[in-house]
């Protein structure tokens, strides 16, 4: 990735329903080459997707996030089982003491309770800890 995919990712991230033509005329390339871009760094997994961001009052519904600590020898053969579950939004491995830091938005509280049991039953998690979304300010 070089410099001009990074000035167009961050156009993107600015503004993701801006023209190609005004990223083009900002990063000072043809149309035609911030289209090609735009599509290989989709193709790539760079570019994930494109989402509208909703203030928080228009949000229904409720956002946690887990910690999981677990004895897998990876964190992938974990995150396979966690991306069968539909609210998981992300799933980061990190580092320090926890292994995963899950993001999950669902419904209603019960459906909380219920994937924290889908997650604690999993043969190799050790801890699990929840942080409920309060507030979002960004």
């Amino acid at each position: 990735m070089d410099r001009f995919d990074q000035a167009i990712l961050a156009e993107l991230k600015l503004n993701a329903r801006q023209p190609v033509a005004a990223i083009a005329d900002k990063v000072n390339l043809a149309r035609s080459s911030v289209s090609e871009r735009i599509k290989k760094l989709e193709q790539s997994g760079v570019i994930r997707g494109y989402r509208a961001q909703l203030q928080q009052s228009m949000l229904s519904g409720i956002s946690a996030y887990f910690e999981i600590v677990h004895e897998d020898k990876s964190c992938k053969d974990i995150a396979d089982n966690i991306r069968q579950i539909p609210e998981v939004i992300t799933c980061h491995g990190i580092s320090g003491h926890i292994d995963l830091l899950v993001f999950v938005k669902m419904d209603s509280m019960q459906r909380l309770h219920e994937i924290r049991a889908e997650l604690d039953a999993l043969p190799t998690v050790v801890k699990i800890t929840t942080h409920v979304v309060m507030n979002e300010w960004l």
